[in-house]
């Protein structure tokens, strides 16, 4: 539905599609995101829903501006409008955006449960939404102990070092370039056959983990649900004790078993460990302009009772080709009413020239400005368009439509200048 334009310098209706300009030529024609906005311009999207809401419901709108929003120091706490807040009666979260560099072992040689840290978490277990992302950094095996994880079902994304899962019901070996989900409340224990392992756990507090819905791409693409395997039955006959550590309501607790609880000698049903992967994902992408939503890169979804909103989404930036034709081709500065929280399994992220390293982590949380860096920016505005290979990378998002609330421990170890790779662009000069 078009509007139209009223006396008064409006245009009438609720809910239309406007173009509209107020220096002639400085929107751009048949495209969102050109390699070279007019006027030196900044393109940005600003989302009011998720990328995948349904048509008829999404909401957003590109902006072309002087200086991207994400240009802008570290908030402070504001002492004024003191009753125009929630009083939560805890510390207010700023909407900083932040950055961690990998989480370094230190000390003896842990194992899997003792190595986890937990970084971001968005909604308390109890209330069956939300996730968790949490690091590991493991030196030994897990020995005479199982874990079992209540509150949701786990996600391990290997960084380093493969990691041998020995669940009830089977055995998993996971490399990084792999994934591995534990269902919730499956014991298991983790080995360590490189000797070492470090990486990423996402724990979903919500609707289990499903693939997404195709929608316009057809039948297949993106994963495919025959790469994803499961293991057979699989089982210990062990009269030793076994402690047993379970993550209840966001605590640990433990007990002591005279044997090994992983004693399932066969089972049937559709709940499962599997893993998959990440090689084997079928890329979407553009072959003829604009850098698509990432949303075409989603491996999996766990959905809220909001259509078109997830309670979590795992996403890929794997390796690729881009081909767009006068497209700044890296992701595009945003605003998105989602949370993304990024790691990096291998390489270099390419709206990131420098300091984020693999096994490090970002936040952006809802309506932080975010995009490439100034060095980016720089390369792909002036970058010569032709087909290109994206290789030897591998990054991915944990997307959610809930707040991250970082860790004491992770705001403690953030880094400190993150906000300055936005700094220092240039300003957009109009025509006089």
């Amino acid at each position: 539905m078009t509007g139209y334009r009223t006396d008064e310098g409006y245009i009438a209706g609720f809910g239309n599609h406007v173009a509209t300009e107020a220096m002639a030529g400085a929107l751009p024609i048949g495209r969102n995101s050109p390699q070279r906005p007019p006027f030196g311009l900044y393109a940005e999207q600003v989302s009011g829903t998720a990328f995948t809401a349904p048509r008829h419901e999404n909401r957003r709108s590109w902006l072309y501006r002087m200086r991207p929003t994400a240009e802008h120091p570290a908030y402070r706490p504001y002492p004024g409008a003191m009753r125009f807040v929630r009083d939560s009666g805890a510390t207010p979260l700023a909407p900083n955006r932040l950055r961690w560099d990998p989480i370094v072992a230190t000390g003896a040689p842990v194992d899997l449960i003792d190595g986890m840290t937990t970084m971001l978490v968005n909604r308390p277990p109890e209330d069956l939404e939300g996730v968790a992302l949490h690091v590991y950094a493991a030196g030994r095996d897990m020995t005479d102990r199982v874990f079992v994880d209540a509150d949701g079902e786990l996600l391990f994304i290997p960084q380093d070092g493969r990691l041998e899962l020995r669940t009830e019901l089977g055995r998993l070996i996971v490399a990084p370039g792999q994934i591995a989900l534990v269902p919730r409340g499956i014991r298991f224990r983790a080995l360590l056959p490189d000797g070492a392992a470090r990486g990423y756990v996402a724990e979903n507090h919500g609707a289990l983990f499903r693939l997404p819905d195709l929608g316009p791409i057809g039948a297949n693409g993106l994963a495919n649900p025959r790469d994803f395997e499961t293991p057979v039955a699989w089982f210990e006959d062990r009269d030793t004790p076994t402690q047993v550590v379970q993550k209840f309501m966001g605590s640990l607790w433990t007990m002591t078993l005279d044997h090994s609880p992983l004693d399932v000698v066969a089972w049937h049903g559709n709940l499962a460990p599997w893993r998959y992967d990440l090689s084997r994902f079928n890329t979407i992408n553009t072959v003829s302009f604009d850098h698509p939503d990432p949303s075409i890169f989603t491996v999996l979804t766990s959905p809220s009772d909001v259509p078109g909103r997830a309670n979590a989404d795992f996403v890929i930036f794997p390796p690729r080709w881009t081909v767009a034709e006068d497209t700044f081709r890296p992701p595009w500065f945003h605003r998105n009413v989602m949370s993304e929280a990024m790691g990096l399994i291998t390489g270099a992220y390419d709206a990131k020239a420098e300091g984020f390293q693999p096994g490090g982590l970002s936040l952006h949380n809802l309506m932080a400005g975010h995009g490439p860096d100034l060095a980016s920016w720089q390369g792909a505005s002036n970058a010569e368009l032709k087909p290109q290979r994206i290789g030897g990378t591998m990054a991915f998002m944990l997307e959610s439509c809930w707040p991250y609330h970082p860790t004491d421990f992770a705001l403690a170890h953030s880094q400190l200048d993150y906000d300055a790779v936005w700094g220092d662009f240039p300003k957009a000069v109009l025509p006089r």
